[in-house]
């Protein structure tokens, strides 16, 4: 059971104090309910950009870092397709220190053409590195695309081309900050040996004076059912064949989302996963083979990749995986498959739970979904998840018609047409 206690300034920021006497270390998190789902179709990358420029310094503080580190703190950030999210740890005796540094550039970040120059670049380097140069990158920017039609899903938190980050200007960045970074807007978690009172007197004084800003409510269009199976080829200088299939699945507050998660563990989750049981080491057809989810909060994508072993026709190794999701579509796993996965969940979650650090990372997330309290009980509703509801669930999934399918082939080695 993860204790805290939950209060709200009166410009809208909301606060939760997790207390943990055994360290002496204090967590300060900062999550703010924007990712890439909100931005500008001709405008994308620009969450993950600021995830950059929020380290560019302050009008009052010109390097965020020096002074963090004088205190013995570390910090980091990350930036998904629906939040973006601020942590530092520090001595718990130093924590007004982080107070001072997240509240500073919340109110008075510094735009300058100089930093968004410098950001941009590094942005525009991880673009090329991650996405452009690198075998296999462009792999979901492209399933993306052909999977989602109209939701914002469509592009990855890099953004859709990188162009966007190359014209981006000082005035859009502007927009895109004050749109966003507000106390309506943020959630921030204080965690550690700290006090709760201690930490309402530090949040009043460094952030109770930030104007509100308008609480930001978002109207995405959402993704129509898919009704055909869509299918893309792409010949690369990569080193092997890969197959790439997706399906649309419930989102992450649809009680079905536990269903789907297990679901997916049993076919893909480790090496004693079904796929990769068969298809891996029985078989000899796949190198590696998993299933996976996003776990995104709206109706996201249940997906199965693995690389082809040489010499593999891609049909044939299509056809397997067909033939693994017909029998977990038309037999109800056994109890010790599925015990087996729940288990796999529950002591993963708990491992999560060991670090200070991810207690206050997964309370700001059952938060920003709008229930705290999630963080103790939503394991049962795992443990709550039938052997029918799973072959139930994947009937739904899998069905061919809500099916995506990328045959990344490499050019060298292969001519097949399908």
């Amino acid at each position: 059971m993860i204790h805290y206690d939950r209060f709200q300034l009166d410009n809208g920021l909301r606060v939760l104090v997790h207390r943990d006497t055994s360290t002496p270390i204090a967590v300060v998190d900062v999550m703010y309910d924007v990712g890439a789902r909100d931005e500008d179709p001709d405008k994308t990358g620009f969450a993950h950009l600021f995830e950059h420029l929020m380290f560019g310094g302050s009008i009052h503080i010109p390097d965020y870092d020096e002074p963090l580190q004088r205190a013995g703190g570390e910090n980091n950030a990350y930036t998904t397709n629906d939040l973006t999210n601020y942590y530092c740890s520090l001595p718990a005796e130093n924590i007004e220190t982080a107070f001072w540094l997240e509240s500073d550039r919340m109110i008075s970040l510094a735009f300058s053409k100089k930093s968004l120059d410098v950001q941009r670049k590094v942005v525009v380097e991880e673009f090329r590195e991650h996405y452009i140069n690198k075998p296999y990158g462009d792999a979901w920017h492209q399933l993306r695309e052909l999977a989602y039609q109209v939701h914002p899903y469509k592009w990855m938190t890099i953004g859709k081309e990188l162009s966007h980050i190359e014209n981006a200007r000082l005035d859009d960045v502007k927009q895109f900050f004050f749109k966003h970074y507000t106390p309506s807007n943020a959630i921030l978690v204080v965690a550690g040996n700290v006090e709760t009172e201690q930490v309402r007197v530090l949040a009043e004084k460094w952030f109770g004076s930030i104007a509100a800003g308008v609480r930001y409510h978002r109207s995405l269009p959402p993704e129509p059912p898919q009704t055909e199976a869509k299918k893309k080829e792409i010949r690369a200088d990569v080193p092997l064949d890969a197959f790439y299939k997706c399906w649309h699945m419930s989102g992450r507050l649809d009680e079905r989302y536990y269903v789907a998660d297990l679901a997916s563990d049993i076919l893909g989750g480790s090496a004693s996963s079904r796929l990769y049981q068969r298809l891996v080491k029985e078989k000899k057809l796949f190198s590696q083979i998993g299933c996976h989810h996003f776990g995104s909060i709206d109706a996201g994508l249940m997906a199965i990749e693995g690389k082809l072993i040489k010499g593999v026709d891609m049909r044939v190794a299509e056809a397997a995986v067909e033939e693994e999701l017909d029998a977990v579509k038309t037999e109800l796993p056994s109890e010790k498959e599925l015990q087996k996965v729940k288990n796999k969940t529950e002591s993963m979650m708990a491992f999560e739970d060991m670090s200070l650090t991810n207690r206050a990372n997964s309370l700001a997330n059952y938060e920003l979904l709008g229930d705290a309290d999630l963080m103790n009980t939503e394991l049962q509703k795992y443990k709550d998840v039938s052997a029918e509801e799973i072959r139930n669930e994947c009937i739904r999934i899998f069905d061919e018609k809500n099916s995506n399918a990328l045959y990344y082939f490499s050019e060298p080695t292969s001519n097949i047409k399908l």
